[in-house]
Order: structure tokens, then sequence, then C-alpha cells
């Protein structure tokens, strides 16, 4: 009686187990007992002590101790206290370990999909499994890439955390829309132990559920009290009806949607974790209907108006992710809440031309990659930069940071979307190094295989549509957290006063608006690296110095 009354006692600690977690270098150690004698609980026993290690957790097992949801239930004999809170640290991971409650499947790891972006707790994110880099069969260890995931940011190799061999691979090679924790594979530790994970499917989240649903003697409850009422039978109808009603999961703007276009919840395949039915559900059951309704009318005029021949083209992770968290958030962000104002000059490019025509014929003899216009660009923005600091600076609400090196971020249009991937130090490289970096990130960004190093830690932001699509003159929107962005419209010939009254001469010009964070960068600074900008640009000579 009183061992029970002490493991009572401690599944009533075993409640606070999250918050004994968030201590970084400490972890409970009390351990549970299961010999004849029991010694008497004193304090001191209760106290934290320093973490040890955390081993690798073969076969573990408890049957009597009350465990805590999301952890895998094991079998025959009791877990002891560090034991158990190590087996609770690794069900916090995505990567979990499972254990079967029979004989026929040996200690296995279940991995999850990971969050391997900020924005994947989203519930419009999800991964995409790129492709698998081991069979099933494989040795794995830790460290090794198991597989690439395709993010909402980019393409990102997911590695092993523990040795064994993989056993089962749950999402193939193309596999879309794969929620956060949702397993795709299992690892064992024993090679014998492959076979008998032939036909293995992961466990469903069923098991919250069902303590969920034992709440039914509940309704009888009422039907007992309200039995003398006048209406016996509506009352009964009400309670069977209202667990599948109540059921429906939805997110507050998934709600307000379907009420606002009188949707029934119970009519939409939710999509979102858990069941939850998300405002993606809701536009895509919309969309459908609005196809359906449109379809309908067709039918008695279609002799006379044919029906559209269109495509539906889905949207990858990262065009969601440009689309969502891009244009709708950061750029709505930077219109709304910063005040922008634009300059623009006209700069003459005919010594610039010049320039890289011999500087273009000395790469070819020697076996170099041609310059382009982009990149004395670059060059030409970063060496301003460097002689106006004020313009390479970022806004916050207690200071205004400044930096000291000069990383520009190069606008890159790609079938998936727009790219900024960033040139460091661009103010300390050469016109041929800046042209290999900018070339190098661009096929990256083509292959959809960019990291967060290639495109995080910009200072500024240079945007050409001049000389790939021939804008004129444009005016970009400042990527926040920087404070400006160099918009470069196209080359153009244009006839200009000479020296005599009646002289005219033939030059080309090009257009670039510098937008900036009023804010951050007052006009006459602004105006002052535009003139800088444009010395460079005129007096290429000055950029090799």
């Amino acid at each position: 009686m009183a061992y029970a009354s002490r493991i009572i006692i401690h599944s009533n600690k075993l409640k606070h187990v999250s918050t004994l977690l968030r201590r970084e270098h400490s972890v409970a150690a009390r351990g549970f007992s299961n010999s004849s004698t029991h010694p008497s609980l004193t304090a001191r026993e209760d106290m934290l002590k320093t973490r040890p290690p955390v081993d690798r957790i073969s076969k573990c097992c408890a049957t009597t101790v009350p465990m805590p949801s999301g952890i895998s239930t094991m079998s025959t004999k009791a877990m002891t206290g560090p034991t158990f809170f190590r087996e609770y640290i690794s069900s916090q991971m995505r990567s979990v370990r499972g254990f079967s409650s029979g004989s026929d499947l040996p200690p296995h790891q279940e991995i999850g999909m990971p969050s391997l972006s900020p924005t994947m707790t989203e519930a419009w994110i999800s991964g995409n499994i790129a492709r698998w880099l081991k069979k099933e069969g494989d040795k794995v260890a830790p460290g090794e890439v198991l597989c690439e995931v395709e993010t909402d940011k980019a393409t990102v190799e997911m590695e092993c955390m523990e040795e064994g061999y993989l056993a089962k691979i749950l999402k193939e090679e193309g596999t879309k829309a794969i929620q956060v924790g949702e397993v795709i594979a299992i690892t064992v530790e024993e090679e014998e132990d492959i076979q008998k994970f032939k036909d293995y499917t992961p466990s469903s989240g069923g098991s919250p559920a069902a303590p969920e649903a034992k709440p039914a003697p509940s309704p009888p409850k009422e039907e007992k009290v309200e039995k003398p009422a006048s209406a016996p039978e509506a009352k009964t109808s009400k309670p069977s009806s209202a667990p599948s009603e109540d059921r429906i999961f939805a997110s507050p703007l998934a709600k307000k949607l379907a009420e606002d276009n009188n949707v029934p919840l119970s009519s939409i395949k939710a999509t979102g974790p858990e069941g939850r039915i998300v405002k993606a559900d809701v536009e895509e059951f919309l969309a459908s209907r609005g196809k359906e309704t449109t379809a309908k009318p067709s039918k008695p005029t279609d002799s006379k108006v044919p029906a559209l021949d269109y495509v539906d083209i889905p949207h990858t992770q990262i065009r969601k992710a440009i689309t969502y968290t891009v244009t709708a958030s950061r750029l709505a962000f930077s219109k709304q809440t910063i005040p922008h104002y634009y300059l623009t000059v006209d700069t003459c490019v005919d010594k610039m031309m010049g320039l890289r025509s011999q500087l273009n014929s000395f790469q070819e003899a020697n076996g170099g990659k041609r310059i382009s216009v982009n990149d004395l660009v670059i060059k030409a923005a970063a060496l301003a930069l460097r002689k106006v600091p004020q313009c390479n600076s970022s806004w916050t609400d207690e200071y205004i940071r400044q930096f000291s090196n000069v990383n520009i971020n190069v606008a890159v249009q790609t079938e998936n979307g727009l790219y900024v991937p960033v040139v460091k130090d661009a103010d300390k490289k050469g016109l041929s190094t800046i042209g290999e970096e900018v070339r190098f990130l661009a096929q990256k960004a083509k292959e959809n295989s960019l990291k967060p190093e290639d495109y995080e830690g910009g200072t500024f932001t240079v945007s050409n549509l001049g000389g790939p699509f021939g804008i004129k003159q444009f005016c970009a929107v400042i990527n926040p957290p920087q404070a400006a962005i160099l918009a470069i419209g196209s080359a153009e010939k244009r006839v200009v006063a000479g020296t005599g009254p009646d002289q005219f001469n033939v030059a080309s010009y090009m257009s670039v608006t510098l937008s900036c964070d009023h804010r951050v960068i007052d006009g006459a600074i602004g105006a002052e690296w535009l003139k800088a900008f444009k010395g460079y640009i005129e007096t290429p000579e000055s950029m090799l110095l």
C-alpha cells in the first residue's frame, strides 16, 4: 500500500516534467525502485542534480509507472527516474524512439519530419521529400545525411541523430505536404531487425483521442436528469450528434472564412495538423465549389460559349513561402511601416561599357568568365556604401545600426519565384570574383538548393530589371530590415547637347532609382550616396584602385 502511494506521489510530480525540462543543465534524478525495501523519501532526494550524458536507450520498459501523453508505452520492467526523463527528452525531438507492446517489433526509432525553418510551424507550411540519400537497409551514423527536405525557404539536408540501420522509408521521394512531426522513416539498432519492419505502418494519433471519447458516460447523466422533462426523445438525440459535430477543429481564420461564405465545416476536408481545418482548406473548398457552379451554367450554353481551357499549377513550398512570408508579409510590412522616398538619377555608361569591353577581352584571352554590367553595378554600389556608410544601416526602435560589412543582396528571378542571394564583403572583392559568386548563387537559386547562409546577412539590395527585361525605370520596395534598395533600369542611347550651340552628341544613359527609408537615410544622405555611385559608374577606372 505504501509503495502504491509513493507511485501516485511520483506520478503527480511528473505532471511538472515540462517545467523541469526547461532547465538547461539539470534533470530530475529521482528513481523508482522495484525492490522489496523502500527507504523513506527525503527532500534532498527531490533536488535537481547535474544531468549526466544522455546514453543510448535500448530496451526500456514500464508497466506500472503512469506515462505522460506523447511517450511510448513499454512493457515488462519498471523504468528508473533518469531513464524516464531521457526518454521524455527524446520524445520531444522529432526523432522519437518507439517500442512495441509485443515481441513482434524490436526497439526502433520513428524519425519525424523536423521543423527545418522558422515558418514550418505555420499550418500552411510543410515539407517535401526532395530525395533520399540512404536506402532501406543502409547503416547510418550520427551526422550522416538521411535525405533532402524541401522547406518553405530552401532545400535542407536532414542529418541522422543516432547510429543504427534504416529499416523502413515511409515517405518516398517526391512526397509533398508532410506536416512537422509526421513519421517519415524507421531506424533500428540491429541489422537483423530490418525485416521485421517490412510491413510496418506508423501508429496513428488515435491513442490521445481514446481518453477523450471516454467521457461518453456524461451524456447518460444528462439524460437521467432531463428524462422527467416533456421531450425526452429530442434530448437523447442531441448528445448523440454532439460528439461528431463538436469534434470538428478549425483555426479561427478558417471558421471566420467559412462563416462569411455560409459553408458548414463538416463539408470541408481537413489537412491541418491533428485533423484541424485551416484557411487553405476553406479556400480550396470554395475554389472547387466555384468550379462546379461555373461548370453548371456552361452546359446549356455549350453550343454558344466554349468553356475556358486552363491548367492548375500547384504551388511549391518555396513559392508558398514567397507568396505568404515574403510578398504578403515582409513587403506588405515594408510598404505599410517604412516611410519610402525615391531618388532617381541618369548615369552615362559609355566609359563603363568601354572598360567592360577591355576587361572581357583580357578575360577571354586568359580563359576567364566575362564580366557583366550587373557585376560593375554591384561593385560601384558597394564602394559607394563604404564612402557613405549611413546608407549601409538598418532601423530599430532603440537605435540605428550601421554595419561595417558591405553585403549586397542581388535579386535573381527563377521559375520558383524571386530570390535574393548575398555577395558578402563586395567592397573588398574584385569584379571577376563578384561575377563568379553571382553566377554560382544564381545557379543554386535556379536549382532550388540555396542554404540560409546564401541569402541571409545582407545590408543592401540591388534589383536589375533593365538588362534582362528592358525596363527603363522602376521603384523597388525596401527589403527589411535594410534601409535602401537600388533599382537598375536599362541603358539607352540619347541625344545630348554638346559644347557648342549647335553641337549634339549621342551617349548611353542608364536610369537608377534609390528607394530609401526616411527614418534612417535623410534626403541629402541619399543624394550623396547616388552622387558617389554615379561617380564610380561614369569614372569606372576609380573602382579598380
